[in-house]
């Protein structure tokens, strides 16, 4: 005759209730999980467009303001040359420094001295 000591390992009903209960638990976590993801995505946005604005202000004191002015023509990419120097994480290009899904315009003059536009979706982001 068995006794209860004699029994290794768990049941079947067991193990599938400690399943169930993980499922349940992945559930309820899952969206904060994803708006997580979403707004650390969002801080790095800011985050860049403010280090871009940083860049522009370092660029236009190095150069001074009739110089910068003067080289500042160009699309946005030629414009990211420009201040690339200035940046202490710079890629290659605006593309690979800019985050998915976000966009980011240099102003059309540095004389003022305006942010960088910070856009998702086509919807300007103020920041």
């Amino acid at each position: 005759m068995k006794t209860p000591r004699d029994h290794f390992g768990f049941s079947l009903v067991e193990v599938l209730v400690a399943v169930a209960l993980i499922g349940v638990l992945v559930f309820l976590a899952l969206p904060n999980i994803v708006q997580v993801k979403s707004d650390s995505e969002t801080h790095l946005a800011i985050a860049r467009a403010e280090a871009l604005n940083m860049s522009m202000a370092s660029f236009v004191q190095a150069q001074g303001t009739a110089a910068a002015t003067t080289a500042w023509t160009g699309n946005d990419e030629a414009k990211y040359t420009l201040v690339k120097p200035y940046l202490a994480f710079a890629p290659a290009t605006l593309a690979l420094y800019t985050p998915g899904g976000f966009g980011l315009t240099f102003p059309a003059s540095v004389a003022p001295l305006t942010k960088v536009t910070l856009t998702k979706g086509g919807t300007a982001l103020s920041y």
